[in-house]
């Protein structure tokens, strides 16, 4: 058993056919934001890695393959882009201002909430770029002093928020425009929640993918800065 466990080619099997079944039944449910199959995939595969006792660490190394392909993944958002361009230009204005607020806004309040909780510097920093991409926020969260682990959870969680709620949530504050929609789940949840604005329509998508892309550099930017002049 424990020379099963040990197989770098166990978990990465394990989360390739959890992802699998979380998508068959994703479909099945007419593509409902509770049904996202990254939600389903953590709830099949969180329960697998406390019963074996498996840490972070080692399943980050046995599934390390699916993590090189975020990068990739990501550059791919530029198509879609790239068909929607002359819309975005003409909305650069807002959607810059949008940016500015969103992004500050994501920052913040995680640091105020950390405060309010009594969390410990090293745990502020780790929750801070919880509104980025994966791959930038781990780095920024080791460059600045956080755990790279705990920012992983932070980033997932806000990802799996964002793509089962946010959708409902700006309906229900009449907001119908689709690239509206597409740059605010962008903006707050990132590339999981780009996913489920590819859902809505082939514009929100492109719009939130232009929101996590342009999160991901003002983030890095203004992340270290607050840091250093706000004291938390």
């Amino acid at each position: 058993m424990n020379a099963l466990m040990d197989n770098p080619a166990l978990w990465l099997t394990l989360t390739i056919g959890a992802y699998l079944l979380g998508e068959r039944i994703h479909q099945h449910y007419e593509r409902s934001a509770l049904t996202h199959p990254l939600l389903l995939s953590v709830a099949m595969l969180v329960p697998l890695l406390l019963a074996s006792g498996t840490s972070y660490d080692k399943y980050m190394q046995s599934a390390r393959f699916i993590h090189l392909l975020l990068a990739p993944a990501t550059v791919a958002l530029a198509v879609p882009l790239f068909a929607n361009i002359s819309h975005m230009r003409s909305m650069l204005r807002p959607l810059l201002i949008a940016l500015l607020v969103g992004g500050i806004a994501g920052i913040v309040s995680a640091l105020l909430f950390g405060r309010l909780f009594g969390l410990p510097h090293d745990v502020l920093i780790s929750f801070s770029p919880k509104s980025v991409t994966t791959p930038i926020a781990m780095a920024l969260s080791e460059k600045l002093g956080g755990n790279a682990s705990l920012t992983a959870a932070a980033v997932i969680v806000t990802g799996i928020l964002g793509a089962v709620g946010g959708e409902q949530l700006l309906r229900l504050l009449g907001i119908r425009d689709e690239a509206v929609q597409g740059f605010a789940i962008g903006l707050a949840s990132h590339g999981i929640g780009t996913t489920r604005a590819l859902h809505i329509s082939h514009k929100a998508g492109a719009f939130s993918g232009l929101a996590m892309s342009l999160n991901g550099v003002f983030t890095s930017l203004c992340l270290p800065a607050l840091l250093a002049i706000w004291p938390f």
